[in-house]
């Protein structure tokens, strides 16, 4: 499409000559011909797309729900593309991060994502940053962004973008998801809303929330809440419709249903509120390295290495498999007794005290509660499995 059939194609009152002029400098026919769809719409035509191909926006974690996000945004023509993520694909991502597919399996998430986004637009111009988002390089990285975006997956970095975001007076777009169920929300506490500290004032305790590969997530979810995300970038970048400041959307998918939850500014919050403690990145709950690291550091451990060798000497104990009878039917040790970790203190009276006990579960947080809690009420010989039957797995 030419610039002029694509100019035709705009509301009468939006040809001006001036316009065309700025078209010709500023949008080349690819360009014109790529977003002209969204050129005819209301409060965006040509200033709002030349808004987005000057802005940028940094998103933290290319998952599941920095997947949707990413390719929305690319596919908008947003200038500049921030990806952070130290990871690698893995198989059990494909399901719901649509940015990777097999033939990255094992390679950088961001050299997948990157080809992907350059397939989709090749105008964005993308930065990668290949690190862990900490609280060491946090605030350099998203000072150069407008926009931040919360694609994380545990409460340190949310903590961590949230205080950055607030910090640097950015605009956080968070989103989150589990299971059947999502939501999203804009913090900006710089605009007169809340922010994350002001809906989660402390850290949860160690392993007390289950991550999406201990509880799992319907894969189509995270698509719908990236969008979401997505969505209000959008908004935040154009300066149109109405921002959920202090309103948390909540998505049901088993329900087929949304839902608004407030959320009030609160005034003694540690970052945000009027008499605010916390002054830096680094503080005491983005220096956690991981949401369940503490509950398997304080409990005694060994490897899958060592529970074969057990397992194939006369071991006289009990092998405990604290998951749900649904993931147990999938993949099994052999000799296990299944105990959902949900049932273990109603069953601990059955259990003998004086063998030794082995608990695993999925990826070892789980279990690594199960073995907390028997030591708790009296057991002395309980061991976690490090790495959990995944771990088992991929040792076979």
């Amino acid at each position: 499409m030419t610039r002029e059939k694509c100019f035709s194609s705009l509301d009468n009152n939006a040809i001006k000559g001036h316009v065309l002029a700025v078209m010709q400098a500023t949008f080349s026919d690819a360009e014109l011909a790529r977003y002209s769809r969204q050129l005819l719409i209301p409060n965006v035509g040509i200033e709002g797309q030349m808004r987005l191909k000057k802005s940028s926006v940094l998103l933290v974690g290319t998952g599941a729900l920095g997947s949707p996000a990413a390719l929305y945004l690319a596919a908008a023509g947003v200038g500049r593309l921030g990806l952070v993520d130290p990871d690698v694909v893995d198989v059990s991502n494909l399901h719901r991060q649509v940015l990777h597919g097999e033939p990255w399996i094992g390679k950088p998430k961001l050299e997948s994502a990157a080809a992907r986004l350059r397939e989709i637009n090749p105008h964005v111009e993308l930065e990668l940053h290949r690190v862990r988002f900490a609280p060491d390089n946090a605030m350099t990285i998203a000072a150069r962004y407008d926009v931040l975006i919360d694609g994380s997956d545990n409460f340190p970095t949310r903590f961590l973008t949230n205080d950055v975001a607030c910090l640097l007076k950015k605009p956080l777009v968070y989103g989150a998801i589990h299971r059947y169920e999502g939501q999203a929300t804009v913090f900006a506490p710089h605009l007169g809303g809340p922010c994350y500290r002001c809906m989660v004032p402390d850290m949860p305790p160690p392993g007390s929330v289950p991550s999406c590969a201990e509880a799992g997530v319907l894969g189509v979810l995270p698509g719908i809440i990236g969008s979401i995300q997505a969505t209000e970038t959008l908004k935040l970048i154009l300066g149109i419709g109405e921002l959920p400041l202090g309103k948390l959307t909540v998505y049901d998918a088993l329900k087929s249903s949304f839902r608004s939850l407030r959320i009030s500014r609160d005034p003694h919050c540690r970052l945000c509120g009027n008499s605010p403690s916390i002054n830096s990145a680094a503080n005491a709950e983005t220096l956690v390295s991981t949401a369940c690291a503490a509950s398997r550091d304080e409990v005694p451990t060994i490897t899958t290495d060592r529970l074969r060798e057990i397992l194939s000497g006369s071991f006289d104990g009990l092998l405990i498999d604290v998951r749900e009878s649904h993931e147990h039917a999938v993949s099994r040790i052999d000799g296990a007794r299944l105990i959902p970790l949900r049932e273990l203190p109603s069953q601990l009276a059955e259990l003998p005290r004086e063998r030794e006990i082995i608990i695993h579960c999925k990826s070892g947080a789980r279990s690594a509660r199960a073995v907390k809690l028997m030591l708790e009420s009296g057991f002395t010989r309980v061991t976690n499995v490090q790495g959990g039957i995944d771990a088992w797995l991929a040792g076979q």
